[in-house]
């Protein structure tokens, strides 16, 4: 076998929006932008991409009936200060465990991500 992840993807009713979003939490370019899908970052670093799905039914975590089928977990620095960033782009909190080293919040299209700096 000689086949590597190297991308996620994520379907989204906005992926300009959910593009600009990533690009400004990860700090990473957008690299690819067309109608229907958005790319931010490359292969050499990692890449997210966005993917238009205009029926997208965001999960609700942690309600059972829209699991969240999966995740982002972003490795930070210093919680506070990107918390305060992820926030004014659009993020929404759900969770903390502080104790743990993670918080938990939704982006603006309803996928749960976590800033996690332990």
């Amino acid at each position: 076998m000689n086949g590597r992840a190297f991308s996620v993807v994520l379907d989204c009713p906005d992926p300009h929006a959910l593009g600009e979003f990533y690009s400004r939490l990860l700090g990473k370019p957008i690299t690819a932008d067309e109608p229907d899908w958005v790319s931010v970052g490359d292969r050499a670093t990692g890449k997210i991409s966005f993917q238009l799905a205009p029926d997208h039914v965001p999960p609700r975590w942690p309600d059972p009936a829209f699991p969240q089928q999966s995740h982002l977990d972003v490795w930070i620095d210093d919680i506070d200060v990107t918390e305060l960033e992820a926030l004014a782009l659009g993020a929404i909190w759900l969770a903390s465990d502080d104790e743990e080293g993670f918080r938990v919040y939704n982006d603006p299209a309803g996928h749960p991500f976590c800033l996690c700096w332990k």
